[in-house]
């Protein structure tokens, strides 16, 4: 009886380690902390074209929508679009932290073309 209460001890130790260990890991903690700091952080599964993904820089959270072209042999990004959750937070953003995260985007998906959505379409071609 003892034996197997230990047993049962020692597992829970190891469910809550697990448990603790996947807090730590979590992709939207990340992504909060970074946009607290308001520092890069870029969260994506590229595995999986079927998942968005998202980004935060200098205080501002972005979220990008990725697309395939299935006509060619390999399934490649070709296509981002990518808009701002919360429009109040670009402001003080200028055209190069834009394009910085362009080059950074270009870093994960070479092939792909970046669209910006509105408000930043606009913000972009006025310049």
């Amino acid at each position: 009886m003892i034996w197997l209460l230990r047993i049962i001890l020692i597992m829970l130790i190891f469910f809550l380690i697990f448990l603790v260990y996947k807090t730590i890991d979590d992709p939207k903690r990340k992504l909060n902390k970074a946009l607290k700091k308001k520092r890069y952080c870029l969260i994506d599964f590229p595995y999986s074209i079927e998942r968005n993904f998202f980004l935060t820089y200098k205080g501002a959270l972005f979220e990008g929508e990725k697309y395939a072209d299935p006509s060619k042999s390999s399934f490649e990004v070709v296509s981002i679009f990518i808009w701002s959750k919360n429009s109040p937070s670009l402001k003080g953003l200028t055209r190069e932290d834009f394009l910085f995260l362009e080059k950074k985007i270009h870093e994960q998906y070479p092939k792909a073309e970046v669209e910006w959505k509105s408000p930043i379409k606009e913000f972009l071609l006025l310049d």
